[in-house]
């Protein structure tokens, strides 16, 4: 059940279990973000850089903008010495089983020492939010960074999993099983899209905006069978502003790092509406909107 491409298919994208739409957003607070060691390229210059209180500003419009969207909140705090934890899209996998009507998480093993002790604070949360927490097998000795790297198909029930930098293709494999699951493989080929979801934003069932240098021809030919219209960010925009680290919560609004005008103008060409987000003081570290939330249901 998993996949790494296009001709190993052999199933129908209508065939597969319907998912609905999470309508929760988990946040984490800025108040102990900051750039402090480098382990991806864009913090290379921005260590010491982040101006904490125009941060927390950016993270209150994005919280606004969820609450816009009849999105619910809710708001993890973030924790000292923990400055990358504000990106709580990488701790975790929630996921919902819509044949068993069962909703639960699996736990990250974070690629970076630094990031560790981030996970703990999120299993409590899910415990409290009566999530069953699961965990990849112990005896697989394999990193695996959440929702940066495996992402839901909208409306349906399977995954797409990015590897090559964070993530190994053999947590696919232990996911698929754990979770009854089909997962699409995407390898990841420039470090600069570290993470998945720094690449591969899928919109709606139809619809997904990607960064195409970010992956091989095999790659692309999956995106391309699964949705029926692939939208193109430019490469300055998706590699600079993190144009594809966008997310639409509802299948009609788009959440993204203003600015981004080719972009835009691509997503207005199919009937999106954007809502641009001044999310920079997180650009430095690596990170805009899909990596600062966590969607549960």
């Amino acid at each position: 059940m998993v996949y790494t491409s296009l001709d190993d298919l052999d199933f129908r994208f209508t065939d597969l279990p319907v998912l609905s739409r999470p309508t929760r957003v988990v946040l984490t607070t800025p108040t102990h973000f900051d750039v402090e060691y480098v382990i991806n390229p864009h913090m290379s210059d921005n260590v010491g850089t982040v101006n904490k209180e125009v941060a927390f500003q950016q993270w209150k419009a994005l919280r606004a903008a969820y609450t816009a969207l009849d999105v619910t909140p809710v708001v993890l705090n973030g924790q000292p010495g923990l400055p990358d934890m504000v990106f709580c899209a990488n701790q975790t996998l929630p996921f919902y089983q819509p044949e068993r009507d069962r909703r639960g998480v699996v736990l990250s093993r974070m690629h970076a020492n630094e990031r560790r002790d981030e996970v703990p604070y999120f299993a409590e949360l899910f415990a409290e939010q009566d999530y069953a927490v699961e965990e990849l097998p112990g005896h697989l000795d394999v990193d695996f960074e959440g929702m940066g790297d495996a992402i839901w198909h909208p409306g349906r029930f399977l995954l797409w999993g990015g590897y090559g930098f964070r993530t190994e293709p053999a947590a696919y494999e232990a996911l698929s099983e754990l979770l009854d699951v089909s997962v699409l493989l995407l390898e990841l080929q420039d470090p600069d899209y570290y993470h998945l979801d720094t690449c591969f934003c899928p919109l709606d069932s139809e619809h997904v905006l990607v960064a195409p240098a970010a992956f091989n021809d095999e790659g692309r030919a999956m995106i391309e069978k699964a949705f029926d219209t692939v939208i193109e960010a430019p490469d300055e925009e998706a590699r600079h502003q993190f144009a594809c680290n966008a997310h639409s919560p509802d299948g009609k609004h788009v959440l993204i790092q203003e600015g981004c005008e080719g972009t835009l103008d691509r997503l207005r060409a199919e009937g999106f509406q954007p809502i641009e987000l001044d999310t920079s003081e997180f650009l430095k570290a690596g990170g805009s909107v899909f990596c600062m939330k966590q969607m549960i249901w």
